[in-house]
């Protein structure tokens, strides 16, 4: 039976556990550049387990493409589970950093204001400077950065996003951690 995949180009959100071995970052995303995929946001940290690592790439494509991609990084050795997250049935974040001018006391106060109404917080204050720090949705992230345009942005730090499933399902649920997928792997 022959599977319809959707051609139109969005952004997918794959997080993938790996091994946390040297050079493991790299063999995932030079994956993604042999194949041709530019990565729009890359994340990696630790998990609640010792040894493994949690890496969550966005990549704008189609249906098509991430599922070959996703069977791609599965066949990698250090690589213990791939999922796919879809934005309706996952948490998916990013954190901001953003210094902003505020040359007197009302650019301040408004920024300030700004920075409430988002709930996000500012963590450095100078003279003539304000860095907020924002933590949320892409597009809140987004609408705030876009405010702060008018008072002159001198620099951002953003990470990636980073997700994970809502409810009970977990990444560890389909990962080859289990016995069917791991054989042969630690007789070489």
């Amino acid at each position: 039976m022959k599977k319809d995949f959707d051609m139109t180009k969005r952004p997918y959100t794959l997080s993938i556990l790996v091994r946390d071995v040297p050079g493991v970052l790299s063999q995932v995303a030079r994956l993604f550049s042999r194949k041709g995929y530019n990565i729009e946001s890359i994340v990696s940290g630790e998990t609640d387990r010792p040894g493994v690592t949690r890496i969550t790439i966005v990549v704008l494509g189609d249906e098509l493409m991430i599922s070959q991609l996703a069977a791609q990084c599965r066949k990698l050795i250090p690589v213990l589970a791939v999922k796919l997250l879809e934005e309706e049935n996952s948490i998916q974040r990013e954190f901001a950093l953003i210094k902003v001018q505020a040359a007197d006391r009302n650019a301040r106060d408004e920024v300030i204001q700004m920075a409430n109404i988002f709930r996000a917080k500012i963590i450095d204050v100078s003279r003539e400077t304000l860095t907020v720090a924002i933590f949320g949705e892409r597009e809140k992230t987004g609408a705030l950065t876009r405010l702060l345009e008018d008072y002159g942005i001198l620099e951002i730090a953003k990470t990636g996003t980073i997700a994970i499933e809502r409810g009970r399902s977990t990444i560890y649920d389909n990962s080859k951690i289990k016995e069917e997928y791991n054989y042969g792997k630690n007789v070489l």
